[in-house]
């Protein structure tokens, strides 16, 4: 498809986009997301993480209450997150690699193939968040692009806190400490975590907190400025 070297992106997607009540519009929001996909990968390789959302969080729930350990819930929501995975791979056509990776080793390897690659989780214990970050680490990507259900970092949940703050750029530092004092970051843990901070402190990766929509990502990837940075 392509024979050069793109620049890397890593796009962590909210399992919100993957359901909606009304089929019809859900089918028209993956296509919506597979053509901006299709459109930027003539300029860069995206890597896409997909979240395991609203399913996962029921399958999750009731198993709990049914006594399923820790773990094997973590494992069940990374099966749901690769459902997910298999739900875009199947909108993108020959544009896409169509396995999804069950290991870092197996993204290195499918980025030789030059396509989109498609992602679920991949580690229990680790949110997609700390996966896409590891990814990103791993690929040497130029961006982390988080695209989330709310505009960016705010001071406070804005869904709670209509005079929530939205942050601009904020450092990482100030991330890690809102995480610590538990301060509700809006989106609570699915916007960042420790994990990924670290990752994206340590190999020092370019991070965005977006609203997940296809024109917000098309427009980030163009290096349009849109919700927050996190400086380094």
């Amino acid at each position: 498809m392509h024979n050069y070297q793109r620049n890397r992106v890593v796009i962590k997607l909210s399992g919100s986009v993957f359901h909606n009540d009304n089929n019809q519009d859900q089918i028209e929001v993956l296509k919506k997301y597979s053509s901006m996909l299709i459109d930027i990968s003539n300029t860069v390789q995206p890597v896409v993480v997909t979240g395991g959302g609203q399913i996962a969080r029921f399958y999750i729930n009731t198993a709990r209450k049914l006594g399923l350990d820790e773990s094997s819930l973590d494992l069940m929501g990374i099966d749901v997150s690769r459902l997910n995975a298999k739900l875009l791979i199947s909108s993108l056509g020959n544009h896409v690699y169509p396995n999804v990776p069950k290991s870092l080793d197996d993204i290195s390897n499918f980025m030789e193939s030059n396509k989109i690659i498609v992602s679920g989780g991949l580690h229990p214990g680790q949110s997609t968040n700390a996966t896409s970050a590891l990814i990103a680490e791993k690929i040497k990507a130029n961006q982390f692009i988080n695209a989330t259900d709310v505009e960016g970092i705010y001071d406070s949940d804005p869904r709670k806190n209509q005079n929530a703050k939205l942050y601009e750029k904020i450092d990482l530092g100030s991330c890690v400490n809102m995480l610590l004092n538990s301060s509700s970051m809006a989106g609570e843990y699915d916007l960042m975590d420790i994990v990924a901070l670290k990752v994206i402190e340590r190999s020092k990766i370019k991070t965005r907190v977006i609203l997940s929509s296809p024109e917000n990502i098309k427009n980030t990837v163009e290096g349009k400025i849109l919700g927050t940075e996190l400086v380094i």
